[in-house]
């Protein structure tokens, strides 16, 4: 009966040997499992730090070449006029093409498209400040602006969604390229199908152009679009049968001041809206030159005092020598040799139509 007994208990110390060494084993391999996993955990992290270490090192070498680029440009204008002319004439060569600089931009498209737009409102506004004579930023004609499209463009391929850019480029271009104007703002439309004001100023290049029919589609492609206010309706019906009329010219000017936060584009509006109060005064000042010329023969009024009491019974604010005003608040002249009305040369209204 003892070596039964015996045998059993040898038996159940093998047994527990077996587990003990079986949960040493598994132990180990836990162990060796937790050192592995955290040799992972550790490289996946060590590469996430160098990449984010690689990015900022990234960012900080493009955000550094912006700044000591500006500041270079400032020291040149500032210290070196002669090198600042240099500069002037070099910025008028673009060497990327919209595509090469989506590539260099490394993914970093919005701040490239950033540094184009900035370079645009500096070139423009250098082209300016170098001109002689005064200038409205929708007929920027006069200043060779040959590098304007090409800038826009690169902004707008780097990031298809920047309005302001093709907001700008509609209204600035026209006068540079018209063609390249049209390009611009259908690229914008085709990227953002949904802002209505891009329809709206695609009408507007169209109708500066006389292509009123296309005007009237472009407004009612505007109209369509949710969110739209209800006026395009009304705007291209009255595109489509008085393109041409000031009425419709006035409506375009008094919805841009309305529907633009920019200060640009409200002064632009606001002065091309007095230019049109102007021309209506001066027809009503030609009818007025014409009654007079009936009443006394053909013969003109040598000052505007001969016909005072006719300029009195209308809403014309007159001067002490009761010469009407123009909208800016300078007197109007009166042209003897063909019995005419002109602006006065301190008037600041636009003379260009």
């Amino acid at each position: 009966m003892t070596a039964p007994r015996n045998t059993d208990t040898g038996n159940d110390a093998h047994d527990d040997s077996q587990r003990d060494a079986t949960s040493r084993d598994a132990q180990r391999d836990a162990t060796r499992g937790d050192s592995q996993g955290d040799a992972t955990r550790g490289d996946a992290s060590s590469r996430t730090r160098r990449f984010t270490a690689r990015e900022f090192a990234l960012v900080a070498v493009v955000v550094c070449g912006l700044c000591v680029s500006a500041g270079l440009a400032r020291w040149l204008e500032l210290r070196q006029p002669l090198a600042a002319a240099q500069l002037a004439r070099t910025s008028d060569e673009l060497y990327l093409k919209p595509e090469q600089a989506r590539r260099l931009s490394l993914g970093f498209n919005a701040m490239a498209a950033d540094w184009y737009w900035m370079r645009t409102l500096q070139y423009v506004g250098r082209k300016i400040t170098s001109h002689k004579g005064a200038i409205q930023i929708d007929d920027l004609s006069a200043l060779n602006l040959k590098i304007l499209a090409p800038l826009l463009e690169n902004a707008t391929t780097l990031d298809p969604q920047f309005l302001a850019a093709y907001e700008y480029g509609a209204i600035v271009l026209p006068a540079v390229d018209v063609e390249a104007a049209v390009k611009l703002v259908k690229k914008g439309i085709n990227a953002n199908p949904r802002a209505w004001r891009l329809h709206y100023y695609l009408g507007y290049i169209y109708w500066q152009q006389n292509r009123f029919q296309e005007a009237s589609e472009a407004y009612a492609a505007a109209a369509r679009v949710p969110g739209a206010p209800a006026w395009l309706s009304a705007m291209s019906a009255q595109m489509a049968t008085k393109g041409g009329s000031r009425e419709t010219a006035r409506a375009i000017y008094e919805n841009m001041y309305r529907q633009t936060d920019d200060e640009q584009m409200k002064k632009l509006s606001l002065s091309r809206l007095l230019q049109l109060q102007s021309l209506d005064e001066m027809d009503a000042l030609r009818a007025l030159l014409a009654t007079h010329r009936a009443r006394t023969s053909g013969r003109c009024p040598q000052t505007w005092r001969e016909v005072a009491p006719q300029l009195r019974a209308t809403r014309f604010q007159l001067d002490p020598s009761a010469a009407p005003l123009d909208p800016s608040g300078v007197p109007y002249v009166i042209k003897q040799d063909n019995c005419d009305v002109e602006l006065g040369e301190r008037s600041e209204i636009i003379r260009k139509y």
